[in-house]
């Protein structure tokens, strides 16, 4: 019962933060679908970690963000890694599978002049690492004891990384020459959450971690 609460506390912060909670859709489809699903967060958090590396090269004049996304990086790959090491005691072959839309939908949304892009950038950091915790929250409860387990693990730091980015977020706009740099922060989150959650409510045709409400329950 401790667990629980301590779960269950952890995670509101989370689900205020998003504009809706994972669909039951997408849950069913997610018990059957357990080898996409690890393999799909497998590639998850290697993009997570190639991102952050990216950001790193891309904006080094930005110290404080040099050193959270360096954590970013080595926690992304400490994951990744033990996802792989979860594949291979289950017997689960790697294998190549596409993109799903999640990603590429919310950065159709990034403008296009800076520092407002990266401001864009990190709050999408901080809906995709939202996402990623509601959706272990969720799952644990309905997968297999071993993994279940893993997720709940993930949940700390998965919560975590939300907030860091959120806090980068707001370093940024706090060093430019925006007029409201708060006001800015609060107007792109708002906008990005309808953004996101249109993207977890609509019907989508492929299942991955981040997807939709898969097609054929749609």
């Amino acid at each position: 019962m401790q667990n629980t609460t301590k779960y269950d506390e952890l995670i509101q912060p989370v689900i205020a933060f998003l504009g809706c909670e994972t669909p039951k859709a997408w849950l069913d489809a997610a018990k059957d679908n357990l080898d996409i699903l690890m393999q799909d967060h497998a590639n998850c958090e290697k993009k997570a970690a190639s991102t952050a590396m990216n950001l790193m090269f891309r904006y080094n004049f930005y110290t404080d963000l040099q050193v959270k996304l360096a954590q970013l990086v080595r926690e992304e790959m400490l994951h990744y890694e033990q996802v792989l090491e979860l594949m291979v005691k289950r017997g689960q072959e790697w294998q190549s599978i596409s993109a799903g839309r999640y990603a590429g939908g919310l950065r159709k949304e990034v403008r296009t002049y800076e520092p407002e892009a990266l401001i864009d950038i990190m709050v999408i950091g901080a809906f995709v690492e939202a996402r990623s915790c509601e959706r272990f929250y969720a799952l644990a409860p309905i997968v297999d004891e071993e993994l279940g387990r893993y997720y709940r693990y993930l949940l700390k730091s998965e919560s975590r990384h939300f907030e860091d980015y959120l806090s980068l977020a707001l370093d940024v706009a706090q060093s430019s020459t925006l007029k409201n740099p708060k006001e800015d922060i609060q107007a792109r989150i708002a906008h990005f959450r309808e953004v996101e959650k249109k993207l977890i409510l609509a019907p989508d045709e492929l299942f991955r971690f981040h997807s939709g409400v898969p097609l054929q329950a749609a």
